[in-house]
C-alpha cells in the first residue's frame, strides 16, 4: 500500500473557547486544514475533531461527537498531524461502509491498494475529453429524451415526498455501459435515516448489483461533520477506480441537500455570515468541488459519471441549492409532484428536465440512429398536448381542433406507456419502440420533426427485425 509521510502529532492543554460543536485554540504550530484531532477530558470518553480553519491566532476545531459536559480549559488537544484519507481499491466492490470508509457490513476493514487524501481536485480542464458515450440506466425518461453521458454530472431535482432517492437506487441497479466495458457504481448516501440503510443494503444484495457496487452510508445520527466527508471519500474512491484501473464508475449522491444544510450549519456554528437563506455564500464554490471532479480523462480509459439528488425545499426550483446546482452541472431531471399523485412511476416530468450533453452520447449505433428525431417529435407533440390540457379546462375538450384533441389524447398515453415503468427496467431499444408506436397513432404531417429519410427507415425497420 502506498505510504504517506509520518505525521507529527502536537499536544495543546486547554482551549480559549468553545461554541456548540466548536473549539477555539491558540497559538497552534503547523496546524493543517483538514487535519485530524483528538480531544480527551477527565472522566468522559475521547472526542473526534478536525480543523476547519487556521489562523495565526487562533484555530477552530469541528468536534464530531457530543460538546455536552466538555469544559474547555480542561480538555487536552491533540493534533495529530493527519489529514482525511481514505483506503482505496478495487476490494472495495460489494462493500457496504459508513461515510468516512468505517465497515457497516461485519467484514474487517479493508486492506485496499493505496490511502489517499480525499480533497481532491477537479479535472483539469486540458486533461479534459469532452463526453461522448452513454449510459444506459433503464429509465426510459432519462434514456430516450435526456440521455445520461459518460462523464457528465446529471442531477435529480426531486421535492419532499418525492421519489428521488428511490429512483436513485434503480439507477444503480439498472444502469450499464453502452458496450459491455467494465463498470461499477459508488452509492454516497448522506444523512439517511437507519431504516432507509438497512433498505438499500438488503435491496442491492439481494438484486446482486453488490459485486460492482460500493456504498457509503452517512446517516442522520451521525455527526454533522461526517455528511461533509461522505461525498468526497465516495468521489476518491470512485476516481481510483476510474483512472487507475481502467473502469467505468457511476456515483450517486443522495442527497445534496443534506450535504448543503450540513454546511450551513457549520458556517453559522463559526458565526459567518450568511448568504441567501442562511447557507454561506462560499456555498456555490464547494458545491463546484463535488461536481467538477466528474468527468473523462485524455489519457485513461476510465471515466467518473456523477447523478446528485437535490430534495428541492417547498418545491422551489429557485432555492439557492437548485439554483447553484443547475449552473454546476449539465442539466437535471425533474421530478413531478402531480405525476407521482397520479401513479406515475417514474414521475420524471420532460419538459423542464433537460440534459445538455445528449447530442454527443446518441445515434452512433445503428438502432438508434433516429434517436434525435424521435425525441424532438415526442416533446413537440407532448408540449402542444400539456398546452391543449390547459385550454380544455377553460373551453372543454370538444373545443379544440382536431390536431389538439390528438395531442391531448397523446399526453395519457405518453405518460401511461411511455414514462410509467412501474420499477421494471427497460432497455433503450423498448425505449425506442414504444415512442414510435406512440408517434405511429398521429398523422405522418403532424409529425414534423420527423425527416423524410428517417420516416422511410422507420417503415423498413419492421420487415428488418422480422428477418434478423
Amino acid at each position: 500500500m502506498k505510504r504517506l509521510d509520518a505525521p507529527v502529532a502536537r499536544t495543546y492543554a486547554g482551549a480559549a473557547s468553545a461554541a456548540g460543536p466548536l473549539l477555539y485554540v491558540r497559538s497552534t504550530r503547523r496546524a493543517k486544514l483538514g487535519e485530524w484531532v483528538r480531544i480527551e477530558c477527565a472522566g468522559q470518553e475521547e472526542r473526534r475533531g478536525q480543523l476547519i480553519d487556521v489562523g495565526n491566532e487562533i484555530t477552530v476545531i469541528q468536534v464530531f461527537e457530543d460538546t455536552l459536559g466538555l469544559r474547555p480549559t480542561d480538555a487536552t488537544i491533540t493534533l495529530t498531524g493527519e489529514t482525511a484519507t481514505t483506503v482505496v481499491g478495487k476490494d472495495l466492490l460489494g462493500r457496504a461502509l459508513s461515510g468516512t470508509g468505517a465497515p457497516l457490513d461485519g467484514l474487517p476493514p479493508s486492506i485496499g491498494e493505496a490511502r489517499l487524501p480525499i480533497w481532491g481536485a477537479p479535472i483539469n480542464p486540458v486533461r479534459r475529453q469532452h463526453p461522448s458515450d452513454f449510459i444506459e440506466t433503464g429509465v426510459t425518461a432519462i434514456d430516450g429524451m435526456n440521455t445520461l453521458v459518460r462523464g457528465q454530472k446529471l442531477p435529480i431535482f426531486s421535492g419532499p415526498g418525492l421519489p428521488g432517492v428511490e429512483l436513485a437506487a434503480d439507477i444503480v441497479e439498472n444502469a450499464r455501459p453502452a458496450r459491455g466495458e467494465p463498470f461499477a457504481v459508488v452509492f454516497a448516501a448522506i444523512g439517511i435515516t437507519e431504516r432507509e440503510t438497512q433498505s438499500f443494503v438488503s435491496r442491492f444484495r439481494e438484486s446482486e448489483v453488490m459485486e460492482r457496487t460500493v456504498l457509503f452510508l452517512n446517516q442522520a445520527s451521525d455527526p454533522t461533520i461526517e455528511r461533509l466527508l461522505t461525498p468526497r471519500v465516495a468521489l476518491t474512491t470512485a476516481e481510483h477506480l476510474a483512472f487507475h484501473h481502467g473502469i467505468h464508475v457511476l456515483v450517486v449522491m443522495a442527497d445534496i441537500t443534506h450535504y448543503a444544510e450540513a454546511l450551513r450549519e457549520v458556517a453559522a456554528a463559526r458565526e459567518e455570515i450568511p448568504g441567501r437563506r442562511g447557507y454561506p455564500g462560499y456555498m456555490y464554490t464547494d458545491l463546484a468541488t463535488l461536481f467538477e471532479r466528474a468527468g473523462v480523462l485524455k489519457d485513461s480509459p476510465g471515466s467518473v459519471t456523477q447523478v446528485p439528488v437535490v430534495t428541492i425545499p417547498d418545491d422551489d426550483i429557485t432555492h439557492p441549492i437548485p439554483d447553484l446546482t443547475g449552473y454546476i452541472t449539465e442539466g437535471q431531471i425533474v421530478l413531478s409532484r402531480e405525476l407521482h399523485q397520479r401513479g406515475v412511476y417514474p414521475p420524471i416530468d420532460v419538459l423542464p428536465s433537460l440534459s445538455r450533453l445528449m447530442n454527443a452520447g446518441i445515434g452512433k449505433d445503428h438502432t438508434v440512429a433516429e434517436h434525435r428525431e424521435w425525441a424532438d417529435q415526442l416533446y413537440a407533440v407532448y408540449a402542444r398536448g400539456r398546452e391543449a390540457k390547459l385550454m380544455a379546462a377553460i373551453v372543454g375538450s370538444e373545443g379544440l381542433a382536431p390536431g389538439d384533441q390528438r395531442a391531448l389524447e397523446f399526453v395519457e398515453a405518453f405518460e401511461k406507456e411511455l414514462i410509467h415503468q412501474g420499477g421494471a427496467r427497460r432497455s433503450l431499444h423498448d425505449t425506442i419502440r414504444t415512442g414510435w408506436s406512440l408517434l405511429d397513432t398521429l398523422p405522418r404531417d403532424e409529425l414534423t420533426r420527423i425527416s423524410d429519410d428517417t420516416w422511410a427507415a422507420r417503415a423498413a425497420a419492421p420487415k428488418k427485425q422480422g428477418s434478423s
